[in-house]
């Protein structure tokens, strides 16, 4: 089958319920999106289809429909998205194990809630777990970014 995966569309010789991060991981070598819970809790392999934020290991690449952002594809040829600039700035990291996730949640949040409130930085982060505890600063980085994405008007 073929997917479209950061622009670039790729030829997959997988079983239609293979899920898509083991495409991504194991057949296609974008390891940044990362394993976590493999039943959608944890975030961690939280990926775009068409713009929306999904969970890769729920994902069966047979019901895949739309193109694929991963987290070595937001940028979209830039060198960093501001999302990916504002979790620098505000060294949010610590493990990083789950940061991807985070990031393309987050990036998710601010292409159809440009302006955010504190609520909804909340209600949409929820379900990406962050085992270090750095939600402070993963809010702070969500307002930065959001800041610097109106700026650019984006």
């Amino acid at each position: 089958m073929q997917i479209k995966i950061n622009g670039v569309l790729h030829e997959v010789d997988a079983p239609a319920a293979m899920p898509l991060l083991w495409v991504l991981r194991d057949l296609l070598g974008l390891t940044g999106t990362k394993f976590g819970c493999g039943a959608a809790l944890c975030g961690a392999c939280t990926v775009h289809v068409d713009g929306v934020a999904v969970r890769a290991c729920q994902l069966p690449i047979g019901s895949l429909s739309g193109e694929v952002t991963t987290i070595e594809g937001l940028a979209g040829g830039s060198a960093v998205h501001p999302v990916q600039q504002a979790w620098i700035d505000h060294q949010v990291a610590q493990c990083g194990y789950c940061q991807s996730g985070q990031i393309m949640q987050a990036a998710a949040l601010l292409a159809s809630n440009p302006d955010p409130a504190d609520a909804d930085i909340d209600a949409a982060m929820s379900g990406n777990l962050c085992r270090c505890g750095t939600y402070p600063r993963i809010r702070a980085a969500v307002r930065t970014a959001a800041a610097k994405l109106r700026e650019q008007g984006q």
